[in-house]
């Protein structure tokens, strides 16, 4: 029941390609053997909202969750919007980073140990020795291809018996290999948000007129610039 009403909550209308993905995850996720399912999707298809669910349905059956992201700042905005989601379950989330002072790591580490916390996103900080965990039952990796040689040695220690889900929207060949041969299983979001508009990509000799239009373009639709 506290699944369907989680999912009630998404704002949006679910894409055929997030059903589906869905769909899989739950049924790996439910099967005697550990999950290894790469999930690929363009940026803005909803490859969030599968893992968000993912988490919910592991953190409702008493496991843990592990959420690795590449950046402090992912790791803020997952933290807010995942807050935002689980407000009225009784389910504690943490986020480990360089924004959390001493004291509030200490603490989160030892909740992690006795099991009081039940969801914890973070950065590559998740991966230090000190971190134990009463009862991990999935990890997930979002963007795995921008963490080291030495993290993903890591991730690997990690990954024996529990459930793995990794997103991304670009795969390393290697990865995409292991997917495409069997090794890893695959979900594929192909099916754009209801009035997402393509993107464009110009590739053009450096023109500082050009820049400014485009600037400008963007700053008049009240977009933003990086």
């Amino acid at each position: 029941d506290w699944q369907v009403q989680f999912e009630k909550t998404f704002p949006y209308k679910e894409t055929p390609g997030q059903i589906e993905s869905m769909q899989q995850v739950k049924e790996n996720m439910e099967s005697a053997h550990p999950m290894d399912r790469l999930l690929c999707g363009d940026v803005g298809y909803g490859k969030t909202e599968v893992a968000m669910r993912a988490t919910f349905k592991a953190v409702v059956d008493n496991k843990q969750v592990a959420i690795l992201v590449p950046t402090t700042i992912l790791a803020e905005q997952h933290f807010h919007n995942l807050l935002l989601r689980i407000k009225d379950f009784p389910i504690n989330l943490a986020m480990l980073s360089r924004f959390r002072t001493k004291k509030e790591q200490v603490d989160i580490i030892e909740g992690l140990k006795k099991g009081t916390v039940d969801i914890v996103i973070g950065t590559h900080r998740l991966l230090s020795d000190d971190l134990i965990f009463k009862d991990l039952g999935l990890l997930i990796i979002d963007e795995e291809q921008r963490f080291g040689v030495r993290h993903k040695e890591k991730i690997k220690q990690l990954k024996t018996n529990i459930d793995v889900l990794t997103l991304t929207a670009t795969p390393i060949p290697r990865t995409l290999h292991l997917a495409l041969s069997g090794t890893r299983d695959m979900s594929v979001i192909n099916t754009p948000p209801l009035d997402r508009l393509p993107i464009k990509t110009f590739v053009l000799p450096y023109d500082a007129h050009m820049v400014q239009a485009a600037l400008l373009q963007e700053l008049k639709r009240g977009g933003q610039v990086l």
